[in-house]
């Protein structure tokens, strides 16, 4: 990837902690609604969503990260994505405390992602970003978005 590559990102909280997805994978931001609940799904597949008449599987990304679930609030958001995986394209919702911004970032702002320290799971994570005194934590939806899950979701949304 080249570095004066300009990569764009939406980025979400979770608690004190700011994440980012690529705009490319954003299909819609919608205000939270309760998705019907699945029976034996994981606990963090929340359960479907109708979005446009799609049956979208909608996943708590607090409790995928390892972290306390949080009861929604006025501010909490569900991100409809698109996310190209292996030889198709999953549609799902992520479900974040709030959505902050989109942001531009050149390729080699991405440093790589911290392999300690921290209080999800890091592999799941493509890089994080210094942004003044804080960073941006990149996901790398395709591992965030294991071929497990990716088989559970589209049983679910079958």
């Amino acid at each position: 990837m080249s570095a004066d590559l300009e990569l764009q990102f939406v980025t979400l909280g979770l608690g004190a902690e700011v994440f980012a997805v690529p705009v490319a994978f954003v299909r819609e931001i919608l205000d939270f609604r309760q998705p019907f609940a699945v029976p034996d799904g994981p606990g963090y597949l929340l359960g479907l969503m109708d979005v446009r008449g799609r049956a979208t599987p909608t996943l708590d990304l607090r409790v995928k990260l390892g972290m306390a679930p949080a009861e929604p609030t006025l501010t909490t958001r569900i991100l409809v994505l698109d996310v190209p995986i292996a030889d198709r394209v999953l549609s799902l919702g992520l479900v974040a405390d709030r959505v902050i911004e989109v942001i531009s970032v050149h390729a080699d702002q991405i440093e790589p992602a911290p392999d300690i320290g921290v209080p999800w799971r890091s592999e799941y994570i493509r890089g994080v970003v210094r942004r003044q005194d804080s960073f941006v934590i990149v996901f790398d939806l395709a591992r965030l978005l294991t071929s497990q899950d990716a088989l559970l979701i589209d049983q679910d949304a079958a």
